[in-house]
């Protein structure tokens, strides 16, 4: 059971601005409510501590799991997810197409970007209709 206390839990939503870490969606346009990720997840050895927690969407956090590391596609290489704690997402990600999708720019960006599904069809059928109300992408 988790021990993050209340104000630790805001303090990471403002952190991270009502936003998913990993595929950017906003607080005001999803369905339920953002979840507190374990950045390195407990059961692989992390910890409650504010370093190692952001904000995640549903989606990402059941698809990450309790997983550190992912495949890169393009090397076949074992690497570490992405953090949106400690590391910038336009260094590993980018909007590609309409906007719809997210595309791997690193060897972690193209892990992250498998492991968590980020362009499974829901998620980029959303998108769509988040460009359409002009809702997306999000500005950084």
């Amino acid at each position: 059971m988790s021990q993050i206390s209340d104000s630790l839990r805001l303090k990471v939503r403002r952190q991270a601005n009502d936003q998913c870490g990993y595929c950017r969606s906003l607080q005001k346009y999803i369905l339920g409510i953002l979840e507190i990720d374990h950045i390195v997840p407990k059961a692989a050895g992390g910890s409650d501590d504010e370093e190692n927690l952001w904000l995640a969407c549903r989606s990402c956090n059941a698809y990450k799991g309790v997983r550190v590391k992912g495949k890169d596609p393009a090397t076949n290489r074992s690497v570490r997810l992405f953090n949106p704690r400690q590391q910038k997402w336009a260094t590993h990600f980018a909007w590609v197409g309409a906007g719809d999708r997210i595309e791997g720019l690193t060897a972690t960006g193209r892990a992250t970007v498998l492991a968590l599904q980020m362009n499974n069809p829901y998620a980029v059928t959303v998108r769509q209709a988040w460009i359409s109300a002009g809702w997306h992408p999000p500005l950084d």
